[in-house]
């Protein structure tokens, strides 16, 4: 049976995608046991993603998101109040290492602006106007990561401007038009380069990996569904506060991780994870 291939299906079957990706990079890892090349593929794959991830969302939207304060409200107490919050009441049961102490508060106080807009997007929640919070997020990291600024604020940029001049000239509309095909295979290229990077040495990490993931994947979720609903949001937006909350910065941050000295496994593990 022949499946066309469209956008639609490239959407609804992306996690097959994605691990297939995982698949692959676990088995490039076997083989090729030298992991610095893939690291220096890191930046540029999420440039990629991020630049087509952001042309998804008309950007002359963001003014009108920005207008529903009570949505900005939720999604900055969610992210910013709630879980660390929950990482301070919940410090004891953190490892008994300081690096992965570590990598989970970095992974954890750092909400995705990425990739989290399509995946809200797929799961039918407010992907515009999460969109249109995400200068607010970014700047709220900034704090933490200055050093990141340009990789993370040049896509959002550059798709900001080709979205501008796109009716004035042809070849930018098949541009535009052509971008729409990949975030899920852009997506999966990143996951592919970041997995086989640190699988060689991911099993020394799996303890510090199993109690992250009781945040990241359990906690964080609730936390940011429990403060939609507080706010009294409608169940698109609730879905994009929590989509907000339980997808981290994790790809991007991932190069600050590996540049600390003695970082693997256990960091870049955790951030991959």
């Amino acid at each position: 049976m022949v499946i066309a291939l469209d956008k639609h299906t490239l959407e609804s079957r992306q996690s097959v995608l994605y691990f297939a990706a995982m698949a692959l990079a676990w088995l490039a890892a076997q083989v090729f046991s030298e992991t610095d090349g893939w690291v220096s593929l890191i930046n540029p794959a999420l440039a990629i993603m991020l630049f087509v991830t952001f042309m998804q969302v008309l950007l002359v939207t963001l003014l009108d998101g920005l207008r529903n304060l009570r949505f900005i409200g939720a999604l900055l107490t969610a992210n910013f109040i709630g879980i660390p919050l929950l990482l301070l009441l919940t410090h004891q049961l953190l490892p008994d290492v300081p690096l992965a102490q570590f990598g989970i508060l970095l992974v954890l106080l750092a909400p995705c602006i990425d990739y989290v807009v399509t995946f809200c997007h797929l799961g039918r929640g407010d992907a515009a106007r999460l969109l249109a919070c995400t200068p607010l997020l970014l700047a709220m990291q900034l704090l933490l990561l200055p050093l990141y600024r340009r990789c993370s604020l040049m896509p959002l940029i550059g798709a900001g401007l080709l979205q501008h001049i796109q009716s004035r000239f042809l070849i930018v509309q098949r541009i535009a038009n052509a971008a729409g095909w990949l975030p899920v295979p852009a997506t999966a290229v990143v996951i592919f380069l970041v997995v086989a990077s640190v699988v060689p040495q991911l099993e020394l990490a799996i303890g510090p990996v199993r109690q992250a993931l009781l945040f990241a994947a359990v906690a964080a979720p609730c936390i940011g569904a429990s403060t939609a609903r507080l706010f009294g949001l409608n169940t698109a937006s609730r879905r994009a506060v929590a989509f907000s909350c339980a997808t981290r910065n994790s790809l991007v941050i991932l190069p600050l991780a590996l540049s600390i000295p003695g970082a693997m496994p256990v960091l870049p593990a955790i951030l991959v994870a």
